[in-house]
């Protein structure tokens, strides 16, 4: 780490993921990664050597999971903001990364551009929630773009999924369970069968705040729901599950 300090910029962090001795850089005051981002990783269960793409990479917090977590030889995530894209790469020279991860800057929603990056056994994607005119909108650009649909919304990201996306491809996403329908039916329009859901709750007793679902490529119809993840018992304490979901892949 200390050969690349230089790559470190005072408004940033650096912060071990406890994952193989791998690190990230955040803004200090800007969006930063939650516990969606840690869950989605592990939800994807990459088969040994899958190609994998994370749309809306933000800080890159995905990839660099991925890497952690598998023998994915081509990682790659593509980010709007060009200072996040430009983080996110620095983040991969730190953790020596290069030969494994690539960060691309550019828009989802231009297919020419997504379509230049080749095909993908995976696409995952932790993508803005809020539609446009719901919630209050917060006053710092970067997080208003990161979790509403003010650059991208849920339709663009699935579109640009399947394209990205070979014969029985996977994708990957987490979103909120009140937008389940409108996932089901955008990845049946773009030839994506809904195949597993897993719906996560803030703790024990609470109702799901959170979707985590894949669709496959030219798939038939078969869906499994998967037992519901709870992050917290009712002390506040992480569940089983949580701790070792956090623990995966950890030396």
């Amino acid at each position: 780490m200390e050969k690349f300090l230089d790559l470190i910029k005072e408004d940033e962090t650096v912060d071990d993921l406890g994952l193989g001795g791998l690190f990230l850089l955040q803004k200090k005051t800007g969006f930063r990664f939650g516990t969606d981002a840690v869950l989605l990783a592990h939800f994807a269960a990459l088969k040994n050597r899958e190609s994998v793409m994370d749309l809306c990479t933000g800080s890159g917090i995905i990839p660099i999971l991925l890497a952690g977590k598998s023998t994915a030889k081509v990682i790659a995530g593509v980010e709007l903001q060009a200072k996040y894209a430009e983080m996110a790469g620095r983040s991969v020279l730190v953790n020596e990364l290069s030969d494994r991860v690539t960060i691309h800057q550019g828009d989802v929603k231009d297919l020419a551009f997504l379509d230049g990056l080749g095909h993908f056994d995976v696409v995952t994607c932790n993508p803005p929630y809020k539609e446009v005119g719901t919630g209050m909108l917060n006053p710092m650009d970067e997080r208003m773009i990161a979790r509403h649909e003010i650059t991208i919304d849920l339709k663009a990201v699935i579109k640009g999924a399947a394209l990205l996306l070979g014969n029985q491809g996977r994708l990957c996403l987490v979103h909120r369970p009140e937008r389940l329908f409108e996932i089901v039916n955008l990845m049946r329009a773009n030839h994506l069968e809904p195949k597993r859901i897993r719906l996560v709750a803030p703790s024990t007793g609470k109702v799901p705040n959170m979707l985590l679902v894949e669709g496959i490529k030219f798939a038939k119809p078969y869906l499994k729901w998967e037992p519901q993840l709870e992050i917290y018992h009712p002390d506040g304490s992480y569940t089983n599950e949580i701790k070792e979901i956090y623990n995966d892949g950890r030396h």
